[in-house]
């Protein structure tokens, strides 16, 4: 009986993954710099966390978001901005993009799941093409809220691994867009108004310093990290950031649990750190983004 329970839960996650709303395409006239279409690999055959697959997506040239909204009888109004990471170079799409998009909407908030490219382009940053993405989707949900019945000063920004690290630099980096103008709806504001980092990576330099990409201020969004001791290569990624906006003023809390490693989503491992979606439901409800 456990068998079968299992592998039905397994086939619910793949099913999550494949089962979405129609994505809408960020450049209809295609993204910035990008001389030739690739075609997408969707890989579900690598390793498994929970005994359960992982869709890892490669290739990507036409980034999209795709718009999960929380249930009408159940919405807080606020939304939440997805970014899975996978490196930069593929995106772990349902483990920490469309599991995570449909557990917050039972709790009540919509969610926004965005497919950047990947992998990292020669010759740029790795971060600089998903950012236009990002900061593409962050103008587009905003310029759709009352289409959508979302709140404009409720929409935030989350990431794991890499893609916490494109949450972050897009949190700090909203003044103006690193793209040309598509249309009118990049006459919004690109600024989250909260960024949830789970296990991130690229955010420390050297000496207790931040990677120099990210410019944090004052004004920088409230933000939660979620990150685990035992995942010794990133953890200074989680400390030396939280450091950073702690010393900036900015509202920051940082939930470090014992064990747990790396890449788990919310999944359920075993670990204490499965417990993270409370944690951020109660901060997100803290600072006021839901009531």
């Amino acid at each position: 009986m456990k068998k079968y329970l299992f592998l039905s839960i397994c086939s619910l996650y793949t099913f999550m993954a494949m089962a979405q709303q129609t994505p809408i395409v960020l450049f209809p006239d295609g993204a910035p710099g990008e001389t030739r279409k690739l075609t997408q690999k969707d890989d579900l055959s690598g390793d498994k966390v929970a005994g359960c697959p992982v869709l890892r997506i490669s290739d990507v040239s036409e980034p999209t978001l795709t718009f999960y909204p929380a249930p009408a009888d159940n919405n807080t109004g606020a939304t939440i901005i997805v970014n899975p990471g996978g490196g930069y170079n593929i995106l772990a799409y349902n483990l920490e993009g469309s599991e995570i998009c449909k557990r917050f909407n039972s709790h009540g908030l919509n969610c926004v799941l965005v497919k950047y490219r990947v992998p990292r382009r020669e010759g740029k940053e790795k971060h600089e093409a998903p950012l236009q993405d990002l900061q593409r989707a962050i103008a587009y949900t905003r310029s759709h809220a009352t289409e959508w019945k979302i709140d404009p000063g409720r929409i935030g920004v989350m990431g794991f691994s890499a893609g916490a690290h494109l949450a972050a630099v897009a949190s700090n980096h909203y003044s103006q867009a690193t793209y040309p103008k598509v249309d009118r709806y990049d006459e919004t504001s690109l600024r989250p108004d909260f960024c949830i980092l789970i296990y991130p990576a690229y955010l420390d330099g050297p000496n207790f310093s931040i990677a120099p990409e990210l410019k944090v201020t004052e004004n920088t969004p409230p933000t939660i990290l979620v990150q685990t001791q035992d995942d010794h290569r990133l953890l200074n990624s989680s400390l030396f950031y939280y450091y950073a906006l702690k010393e900036a003023g900015v509202p920051v809390a940082m939930h470090l649990y014992p064990s747990g490693g790396h890449g788990y989503g919310l999944r359920n491992t075993g670990d204490l750190v499965n417990e993270w979606p409370y944690r951020v439901l109660n901060w997100l409800q803290d600072i006021g983004m839901t009531r």
